[in-house]
């Protein structure tokens, strides 16, 4: 069985322009791009897989959200994978050792030592081997026109990150990030004289120095007195609003008073803090690069599509084939 881990590249090639299960719907040509066809089994077997994928990955509304809004691009995305293959065939780029090292990675990966154990794998998923390979050749085959076309031309100065940074700087600020332990007490657990009662006994104790973690771990309700009450390291915001007002104006080793929250009370202990603080350039230099790279190959790609289609022959025949 292909792994999780790398059944995305699967699907990617199982859903790419040709689909592999056979079809039974009538061939009827939906699109003429170039001197290639788009046919309505092509397309049925596209929007098929696209949709099995969706249904395995969401449910209810984002569902429906995404099924609609990616079976209105099924043909237009087809037509650009096509344009793109035609476009690599004919700049005779050559993807033959970018296939082979895809093909060893995923046999590696799933513990798969031939490829007559791979082509076994691909056909209890319902795929052949031959039409998966023609397939990953396509998609790689895109990839490097992509890369050739765009990719590489894509430069990014260094007064470009700069001034993002400069104009960005809210991005780059880590929020104050608090280390805790806690002793909780449940609501439900006893009634108002014996919580009370409880609650001085801690007190008394913390005053006479006993240890915090200890105490949590013999009196507290529920999991945390496992783990002798460490909350572990907590970014501002991530706390509930009521304990982080109680230890807004802690010092580390300081115990707040108890609070009442999430159907129980805390006292809660700050051991370590560290201050919200802005993140140097150097240190987030490679994430603005990241961004800024992403926008501008957004940009050209966008322009690269645009410039094959107008060049392009392109008619289509009908624009909701399944009529959904």
């Amino acid at each position: 069985m292909i792994s999780k881990k790398n059944s995305a590249v699967f699907v990617v090639i199982f859903i790419s322009l040709f689909g592999s299960a056979a079809s039974e719907v009538v061939e009827e040509i939906i699109a003429i791009v170039n001197d290639d066809i788009i046919t309505l089994s092509q397309y049925k077997e596209y929007h098929d897989s696209l949709y099995q994928l969706l249904r395995a990955q969401l449910q209810g509304e984002e569902f429906e959200k995404q099924y609609t809004k990616l079976k209105g691009e099924i043909l237009d995305n087809m037509i650009t994978e096509l344009l793109l293959l035609q476009l690599a065939k004919e700049k005779r780029l050559n993807v033959s050792e970018q296939v082979r090292a895809t093909i060893e990675q995923i046999k590696k990966e799933n513990n798969i030592e031939s490829d007559e154990q791979l082509r076994r794998e691909l056909g209890r998923q319902g795929m052949d081997y031959e039409q998966w390979l023609k397939h990953l050749e396509d998609n790689l085959l895109r990839q490097a026109l992509v890369f050739t076309e765009v990719d590489r031309s894509i430069v990014i100065e260094d007064s470009e990150s700069v001034n993002y940074y400069k104009s960005h700087s809210e991005e780059f600020v880590e929020p104050e990030e608090y280390k805790l332990r806690a002793i909780y007490l449940s609501s439900d657990e006893r009634g108002e004289d014996e919580r009370r009662a409880l609650m001085k006994e801690i007190e008394n104790r913390i005053k006479a120095g006993d240890d915090f973690g200890a105490l949590a771990g013999q009196y507290s309700d529920g999991p945390i007195r496992e783990s002798q009450g460490d909350l572990g390291a907590l970014k501002k915001g991530e706390l509930d609003a009521t304990l982080q007002a109680a230890i807004a104006r802690l010092r580390p080793g300081e115990t707040a008073a108890w609070v009442q929250a999430k159907a129980g009370w805390y006292l809660l202990k700050l051991e370590e803090k560290k201050d919200s603080r802005l993140k140097s350039f150097e240190e987030v230099k490679r994430e603005i690069e990241e961004k800024i790279f992403s926008e501008k190959r957004t940009q050209k790609m966008k322009d690269f599509l645009e410039e094959i289609k107008k060049k392009s022959y392109i008619k289509i025949l009908k624009t909701n084939p399944l009529n959904l």
